[in-house]
This record gives C-alpha cells, structure tokens and sequence, in this order.
C-alpha cells in the first residue's frame, strides 16, 4: 500500500511540473510565436492603456527581453521561492508560493484568491454532497425500479439537467424562486463563521443549481452502473444463498458501480474548487470564478494565469485522492506491493 502511495504522490508531483510548464508555454511562448514583442506581452501584464515608462518597467520586472529558457527558470524561482517587485522607491514582496503578481490592483495573486476561496469551497462542497447523495440515491432506485413510471420519470428529468447550462437553470431559477415567488431570499454571501443561518439561506439555491446539472449525470451513470452489476452471477448466488435483497443492492451492487462515479468526483470536485464561473457569475457570488471574469475583463494576465495554475493543482490533487480511495471503495482494486 505504501508503494502504491509513494507512486501515485509521484504521478501527481510530474503531473503538476507537466502542467506548469504547458502553462508557461501558453503564456509567455505562443505570443512570441505569434510575433508579439516584449513590450506587447509586457502590455498584456500591464493593465489597460498602460504608458510607455510602465510597459518598460513591466519587462524589466519580468524579464520578457530575455531567452525563453531563463525566463522559464524565473518563472519556476517566483513559483517556488518568491520574488520582490520595486515600483520606484517602493518594494513589494510576493511570498512563496507566488502564483503572480497583479500589477493592475498592486496584490499578490494568491492572496486575493485565497480571500475568495471560502466563496467557492462553500458553493463547491455543498453543491457535491447533492449531487452525489441525490444522483447515486435516484440511479440505484431507477436500477431497482427499471421500467417504472419512477424511472422514466428520473430519467427524463436527468436528460434535462444534463442538456441545460447551469447560466440558464440559474436564471430561471432567480427569476421565478426568488423574484416572483420569493421562495430564497436576496441577500448577499456571508461567511459561516459569522451567520451559518444566513450563510446556508443563500448557498442552498447556488447549490441546487450546481448539484442539478451534475446530478443529473451522476444519476445515469449510477443507473447503467447498477443494471449491468445486477446481471453478474455474484449477485445471482448472493441471491439464492438468502441475502436480503437491501443486503445484496448496497453491499454487493453499489460498491462496484462507485468506481466510475468515483472517478468523475474527482474530476468535477476539482473543476468546480477551481472556479465555478458561471454559477459565481449568475448568484454574484464572489469567489475564484468570479474573480477570473474580473480579470479577464480587465485583461489581467498575472491573474489569469495565476487562476490557471490555481485550478490546476486543484485538479490534480482531487485526483490523487481518488486514487488513494480506489481500493477503500472497492477491494477487487489490486494496489501493488
């Protein structure tokens, strides 16, 4: 098991380094391939409508006039160890990890998207305990119940929830739920440490939104998952030794088919930590999807980037944890010696 370990947590450590150097290779060599100078990449770290002296200092600062490989090396030292910027008299110190350096706000990239991130673990933890309870509980049931009025129903309604966009569910959602009906309120996010009450109040519609477009699919998978496992001839002999038959679908049936949907947990978890965009977007839920909007807009590239990265570990870290539960969820899984 510990090899096992020792691999995966390998795996996941070149995993990030591949990540990180596609990222700088997206944005700091494909401008130059398409022909961008030093100071046009500089213009695009700068803000908007940056002057000459600060698209000067801006290259300076990043070493754009220099060859690719050293500002690969620099860009891998800011990373790793940190780096100070002087703004004239003024000395600012990004600390380690430094995911960038906003020369637009003048703050650390880290700093502002930890400040958010309470925002996005708040929509994107309790959006995947819906999901996963609601989906997995109405695919096993479909499973059980194939052909019944219950299942079509499910099914049509997951079919829905799979082809709509969360921006659509979600306006439909504010307009009829809390505009018209006034079923949730209007009110802004506030932390769980201050009002868990009130805090709970305006994530559940985020929540529901989110968790409806996975669910739906968590739902279909479970379904198709339980139908085949159900026609194993392990589950024929559980049956006719006796077991009951809640015995057979929860200990014999479901854990199987947990493993796919173990997978794709892995997967949404980290994309959603990384940034729901679009439900931030829609509830004006300032978190780390929201943030990166603002930084596109403003074409805030250290931000953009550092948001890239950011997501990118996110990932990768879900995904190992999804290894390590491999052989919890289902023991046929062999973990090597």
């Amino acid at each position: 098991m510990l090899n096992y370990i020792l691999r995966r947590l390998g795996a996941g450590i070149l995993l990030l380094a591949v990540v990180t150097a596609v990222t700088f290779w997206i944005f700091y060599v494909l401008p130059r391939w398409a022909g961008v100078t030093p100071h046009g990449m500089a213009a695009m770290y700068a803000g908007k409508a940056p002057t000459p002296a600060v698209l000067d200092a801006t290259v300076e600062r990043l070493g754009l006039d220099q060859p690719v490989a050293v500002q690969f090396i620099e860009f891998l030292r800011t990373l790793l160890f940190g780096q100070e910027f002087t703004f004239g008299r003024e000395t600012v110190e990004c600390a380690a990890p430094c995911l960038g350096y906003s020369f637009t706000t003048n703050t650390p990239v880290l700093e502002q998207i930890l400040n958010r991130l309470p925002v996005t673990l708040s929509l994107g933890l309790g959006a995947a305990v819906i999901w996963v309870v609601g989906g997995v509980t109405v695919g096993v049931i479909s499973a059980v119940k194939r052909g019944s009025v219950f299942d079509r129903l499910a099914m049509g309604a997951a079919l829905i929830g799979v082809s709509l966009p969360v921006y659509f569910t979600g306006l439909l959602a504010l307009s009829f739920l809390v505009h018209q009906w006034g079923l949730f309120p209007v009110s802004r996010y506030v932390p769980f440490t201050e009002d868990p009450v009130g805090w709970y109040q305006v994530m559940l519609l985020p929540w529901l939104t989110l968790a409806f477009l996975h669910a739906a699919q968590y739902a279909r998978q479970t379904r198709a998952g339980m139908l085949e496992t159900l026609n194993e001839d392990y589950i024929r002999t559980a049956r006719a030794k006796g077991l009951s038959e809640r015995k057979v679908i929860f200990k014999h049936a479901l854990r199987p088919t947990l493993t796919p949907i173990l997978t794709i947990l892995g997967l949404d978890i980290g994309m959603v930590l990384g940034g729901a965009i679009l439900t931030e977007t829609v509830f004006s839920l300032n978190g780390v999807g929201a943030y990166a909007i603002t930084s596109i807009v403003a074409k805030d590239l250290p931000v953009i980037l550092g948001v890239t990265l950011f997501g990118a570990v996110f990932i990768v870290i879900c995904n190992l944890v999804v290894d390590l539960l491999y052989p919890v969820v289902d023991p046929r899984v062999r973990v090597g010696r």
